[in-house]
């Protein structure tokens, strides 16, 4: 499968997409804070479709270890003002929420994706995936939630039980009536996965593959890169973007980032050498 149905778009999958992250938080690991109000994140929107972003993602909850849970309420006056905003700007626009109330509320927006971190678990967010007939899902492997995932990190072998997690997941989302089409899977780097456990499923993330679906992953800045190079955050873009080219060689299909400008360089050098038959 080459393409990934949206809402309104049919997005191409046959060389990789970038998806440019926008967090509307003040807790974010990465750039909390930088883009808290909705006009600054609006204005890192328009930026990143500038650097060659393919998606826009909005999220405005933090799923940093020990972030804080907002309500639902809070979390939708966060991103409503950026989804309406980002829905204006030609692109596929994702939400990364994983509360069915505020996935409603977007999807009476237009939104194109909903980014489910704990994979449309619960039964009113799978009620909602079955009651729309065209949004995109990406669903997600963790354990826990943001305060316990750290703790939860004993797996036999962690490709296996990831792979037969996200297998069962998009079993449930086709036992609903959702398209084969319609769904991505995201293995869950840094969520419930210990630092070697996040390089072994990179090293072996092509087993994946063989689920029968797209996969998205999102290396950027993540904890593991700082514990192999000892950078810190802000410090983080050369080892994202290595870790981003791995993952395309490795089949990933979609790359949720934070440095877009060098991500997409960084795809259009390995599209130029992976091309068969020409120059």
């Amino acid at each position: 499968m080459s393409f990934w149905q949206t809402t309104r778009f049919q997005i191409d999958l046959s060389s990789p997409r970038v998806m440019g992250i926008v967090n509307v938080t003040p807790d974010s690991f990465s750039d909390g804070g930088q883009y808290g109000d909705a006009a600054q994140a609006i204005a890192h929107c328009e930026q990143l479709l500038a650097e060659g972003a393919d998606i826009l993602d909005i999220g405005g909850e933090s799923s940093r270890p020990g972030a804080q849970v907002l309500s639902a309420e809070e979390e939708w006056a966060r991103v409503a003002p950026v989804l309406r905003a980002a829905l204006s700007m030609g692109v596929p626009v994702s939400l990364d929420s994983w509360k069915p109330e505020v996935m409603a509320r977007a999807l009476e927006l237009g939104v194109d994706i909903l980014n489910d971190i704990h994979a449309f678990q619960s039964l009113d967010a799978m009620q909602l995936v079955a009651a729309n007939a065209s949004v995109g899902l990406c669903a997600m492997h963790m354990r826990g939630d943001s305060s316990t995932m750290q703790q939860l990190t004993d797996y036999v072998d962690v490709v296996v039980e990831v792979a037969e997690f996200l297998k069962s997941r998009a079993e449930a989302l086709r036992a609903v009536g959702v398209a084969a089409t319609r769904i991505v899977l995201d293995p869950g780097y840094g969520f419930a996965k210990t630092t070697p456990q996040n390089f072994d499923m990179l090293a072996r993330q092509a087993e994946l593959l063989g689920l029968g679906y797209p996969l998205l992953v999102g290396w950027s800045r993540k904890r593991s890169l700082g514990d192999v190079t000892g950078r810190s955050v802000d410090q983080r873009q050369p080892a994202s973007v290595a870790a981003a080219v791995l993952a395309m060689a490795r089949g990933a299909a979609v790359l949720r980032v934070h440095d877009v400008a060098a991500t997409v360089d960084a795809v259009k050098v390995f599209q130029a050498a992976t091309q068969k038959g020409e120059g």
